[in-house]
């Protein structure tokens, strides 16, 4: 590790999906968007659904769904905590649309409030999946 990059551990509760170094991470936080660099001050937080963008010493950028969790960043590691995470190529898009589709199908309709929250957590899930596919193809349009 060089003082231009700092280390990424990204967990899930089944895995370790990432280990190594990053020049810079980018993730959404209950606040909103971080970006965290070398050298960052100490920050715990929770984690909303979404993608972890990563900017690799060579420049090249890997992108990993969670559906949530922890950050913890220390300034010069960095630990995403995530109850699920994949990368973002292994997510399958006809899926997620699916998933999407159901979860507004099912607050359209009448529900307990137990499920207006299940089916609210699982379109948050399906939208970010959603979005890191998204990323994804964007950037493989600028290449």
């Amino acid at each position: 590790m060089t003082a231009d990059t700092l280390r990424l551990d990204i967990v899930s509760a089944e895995k370790q999906i990432f280990s190594g170094e990053v020049e810079m991470v980018f993730v959404t936080g209950e606040m909103g968007e971080l970006g965290v660099a070398p050298g960052h001050s100490q920050l715990l937080t929770t984690l909303r659904p979404g993608y972890v963008r990563t900017i690799l010493p060579n420049k090249e950028e890997e992108v990993f769904y969670i559906s949530g969790g922890m950050l913890e960043v220390q300034p010069y590691i960095v630990s995403v905590l995530a109850d699920t995470a994949m990368r973002a190529d292994d997510i399958d898009e006809a899926a997620a649309l699916a998933a999407k589709e159901q979860a507004e199908k099912s607050l359209a309709g009448k529900m307990s409030a137990i499920d207006i929250a299940r089916a609210t957590v699982e379109l948050a899930e399906a939208v970010a999946q959603i979005r890191a596919i998204q990323h994804l193809k964007k950037r493989a349009k600028i290449k």
